[in-house]
């Protein structure tokens, strides 16, 4: 009885659509990365009552946070909203340029 609540609550998107939609993301992003869905319900139950003892805003930031570091785990949001870096700006990395130089041998070389 209690599993099948628990799925059509999370394949309904009840729960964590209430939320917003970077934890709708979150939720999205572990139930996909499962090998199968089922492994990751009561992770996304775990993320969805971090709202409950942090506020809904703070753990809408750390869902933000996590889908863009790539970190899909209750630990991760956990640990984000622990340290407070849901509070701080996501800093974007610069697309790395190859450097050209005639002393860096390039893939051919390996070949």
């Amino acid at each position: 009885m209690r599993k099948t609540l628990l799925c059509n609550c999370l394949s309904n998107g009840e729960a964590y659509a209430q939320t917003g939609p970077e934890t709708a993301a979150l939720v999205e992003n572990i139930l996909s990365t499962r090998a199968h869905p089922e492994q990751g319900y009561r992770c996304c139950l775990g993320v969805i009552s971090l709202g409950k003892k942090f506020s809904p805003e703070r753990l809408e930031a750390a869902c933000k946070r996590a889908v863009s570091i790539k970190a899909y785990s209750y630990k991760s949001v956990k640990s984000i909203l622990k340290t407070g870096l849901d509070r701080h700006l996501i800093v974007k990395q610069k697309e790395v340029i190859p450097i050209c130089h005639d002393n860096i041998r390039g893939k051919e070389y390996f070949d």
